[in-house]
């Protein structure tokens, strides 16, 4: 398998996943935005956009979708939630939030607040989606109560997909999303020698 990932980017949730499992794998580390940085790479994600799983002739590039394929695929493996087990749907459902929710509003803030130049950006575009995201962040607060991990007792594919976004959401400064109750869950996730590894790399 190789892997294209920028430091930072949705490619560490993979990179998080692969260090967990213990896989072989070869990564391609690129500077963001690849799409400007590194014009080679849309042949093989016209989208420019990382990560970007090769697992053979199959190109993946949903970060979440990643994660799931990895632990269905290459499994068995705790990190991932088995139809047949309780939590399944609160599983999938955690997955697809991760990104489609709660990444998704914090990519405009990252936009518009750091990476158009000086005279595009949009304050007001920043908070407004600074807001939408710590809305639905809610959810990952409730989601969290009376538990260690977002479902079924054990870390899981969960726990990374939406650990990132509580991770960029921190690196832009949305220090409001760190209730008592979530820093505790993060400190589990962060204590973890895969996702100290998945920072660095």
């Amino acid at each position: 398998m190789k892997l294209y990932h920028c430091n930072q980017a949705r490619s560490m949730r993979v990179v998080w996943a692969l260090e967990e499992m213990r896989l072989d794998y070869e990564l391609v580390s690129m500077q963001f935005p690849p799409r400007i940085f590194h014009k080679d790479y849309k042949a093989v994600n016209p989208l420019g956009t990382v990560p970007a799983l090769v697992d053979g002739e199959l190109v993946l590039t949903e970060s979440a979708g990643i994660c799931q394929y990895l632990g269905e695929k290459y499994g068995p493996t705790p990190l991932a939630v088995a139809p047949e087990e309780k939590d399944y749907g609160l599983y999938v459902n955690w997955l697809h939030r991760s990104d489609a929710t709660l990444t998704f509003p914090l990519t405009l803030v990252l936009r518009y607040s750091a990476l158009e130049p000086e005279q595009r950006r949009q304050p007001q575009v920043v908070e407004d989606y600074r807001a939408w995201f710590l809305g639905r962040w809610r959810s990952v607060e409730a989601g969290l109560e009376g538990r260690d991990y977002l479902c079924a007792d054990r870390f899981t594919m969960a726990d990374i997909c939406v650990g990132y976004a509580l991770h960029l959401a921190l690196s832009l400064g949305v220090e409001e999303a760190m209730t008592p109750r979530v820093a505790a869950w993060r400190a589990r996730l962060v204590a973890r020698p895969a996702y100290r590894r998945a920072v660095e790399l």
